[in-house]
């Protein structure tokens, strides 16, 4: 019974020598911290307030005009007569509602330029996720989230920050 064990665990270290030869090489990128430590992201959040910036003023104003329109009702609403009163409503339900709107509008254009810019953006950490790993000779590379545990010297993430930091 003995040499019957012994037999398999030899067969099986025998035949197992080989895969262990041909070990790939595997490398994990943390996406999240890449993005975070990019210097092209500071660029793009400028270009984005500078594109969108005279929208937003304009909502801000209108935010303040209502807030002002509010604290009128509130300190003079005693001291209005009914048509004054009236007129003040109409004037605050038709600046909310124009708020909303302009509201609604910039968020979703500045979302799907976000979108748009961050599309970009990978396309690049891609490409140079892709010029690491054909150098380096890595046979795979995974997403940091998928891994539970990797060594150090595996984590390329510096690697593709500073690549791209270079290449700006």
């Amino acid at each position: 019974m003995k040499k019957m064990v012994n037999r398999a665990l030899m067969t099986l270290i025998l035949l197992g020598a080989p895969l262990v030869a041909h070990a790939e090489k595997i490398a994990v990128v943390d996406m999240g911290a890449v993005f975070e430590q990019l210097p092209q992201r500071e660029q793009i959040s400028q270009s984005l307030k500078k594109e969108f910036g005279d929208r937003m003023a304009s909502v801000q104003k209108m935010q303040e005009e209502m807030r002002s329109l509010m604290e009128k009702q509130q300190r003079d609403g005693a001291l209005m007569n009914d048509a004054q009163k009236t007129e003040l409503v109409r004037k605050m339900e038709s600046l909310k509602s124009e708020y909303q709107l302009k509201g609604k509008a910039l968020d979703e254009d500045l979302r799907h330029r976000q979108g748009e810019e961050q599309n970009k953006l990978l396309e690049k950490v891609q490409k140079a996720i892709n010029i690491i790993a054909e150098k380096d000779q890595y046979d795979l590379v995974l997403q940091r989230g998928a891994v539970i545990y990797v060594k150090s010297n595996a984590d390329i993430s510096s690697k593709v920050v500073e690549a791209l930091s270079k290449g700006k």
